[in-house]
């Protein structure tokens, strides 16, 4: 009988079968599957344009790829296609278990990471940065590389800016809410963890999810947002709660719940965006001053400026 590996080589998929590659990683905790082959050719001479048609075309292949099996509740995307601008070398689709969202954090740090580890990345980026067009805007994302591996990854942002400040909304089964609504990317409904009596602690998840659904489809259905991009970015994402740091060490804690009650396990890019933007509009931070947001899971992630530059860690991958 021949030896197993040998039947592996030669084993050849059915050409009738999909076959999409991806490669799994995590940003601080936080999942990605970026999708660098066997995904439907979008069409679009946007980012924004290509998103609507996968949302509106092709949402079985992001349910085949989110959901279970294959996926589970918490999972997210990242689908890698050509550019759109001069400046870009790629471009890329967000993507989760309720639809596609406009921009990532974490899924910037965790694409770049695997570009660049897997060698699918331009030469050039391990010097000057990845220029990488999502469908909120052009960011650029500069990796720290040391014998191969992607040490940490920083990236400069979309611009990010307070929309709302203390508003009230009437949420289902808990009251009056007092929040306020900033842009980082995507639209978060911003609450204070105390008025809740919470701690932003892991034993907290289920409240935590079940009050960051509610906040934010209160806050949608109340007032939706508006963005000068269109109205493809004009709408709450999540809801993110805001409080004391556990670690002196740190500016404060905050815990977001964005899209169908997804737990974001890292601090959440472009929701730390949007918190310095409020901080900024109320003079609370300038356009040099560093602050580090811990997650719920821990990880810490420093931010600075109006236009925020981000930065994570990378963290292990494994191909699929």
């Amino acid at each position: 009988m021949r030896d197993w590996s040998e039947r592996l080589a030669e084993w050849v998929p059915p050409k009738e079968w999909r076959r999409v590659v991806s490669v799994d990683a995590h940003t601080e905790g936080e999942p990605l599957r970026v999708i660098v082959g066997g995904y439907p050719e979008l069409e679009g001479d946007s980012i924004l344009a290509r998103r609507r048609d996968a949302r509106l075309n092709h949402d079985g292949m992001r349910r085949a790829l989110m959901w279970e099996p294959r996926g589970h509740a918490d999972m997210y995307g990242c689908i890698v296609v050509p550019p759109v601008t001069p400046e870009a070398d790629i471009g890329v689709l967000f993507t989760h278990n309720d639809g596609f969202s406009t921009m990532c954090g974490h899924g910037i740090i965790g694409v770049t990471t695997v570009l660049i580890e897997v060698g699918l990345a331009p030469a050039t980026a391990v010097i000057h940065g990845l220029g990488i067009d999502t469908p909120a805007g052009y960011v650029h994302a500069k990796p720290t590389v040391r014998n191969g591996r992607v040490e940490r990854v920083s990236f400069v942002n979309v611009p990010s800016y307070l929309a709302r400040a203390d508003a009230r909304v009437l949420v289902d089964g808990v009251g009056e809410v007092r929040y306020d609504l900033a842009y980082g990317g995507a639209f978060y409904a911003y609450v204070d963890a105390s008025d809740f009596g919470l701690r932003l602690e892991a034993a907290e998840a289920g409240q935590l999810i079940d009050l960051g659904r509610r906040i934010k489809n209160a806050v949608q259905e109340a007032e939706p947002p508006t963005h000068p991009g269109g109205s493809d970015l004009g709408f709450v994402y999540g809801t993110i709660f805001v409080g004391d740091p556990h670690d002196s060490r740190h500016h404060s804690r905050n815990v977001c719940v964005f899209a169908d009650g997804e737990l974001d396990r890292s601090p959440t890019g472009t929701g730390v965006s949007g918190r310095l933007a409020i901080h900024h509009a109320r003079g609370g931070s300038g356009t040099t001053k560093r602050s580090s947001s811990k997650a719920f899971w821990g990880h810490a992630s420093p931010v600075a400026s109006s236009v925020p530059r981000t930065s994570g860690h990378r963290m292990p991958w494994s191909r699929r």
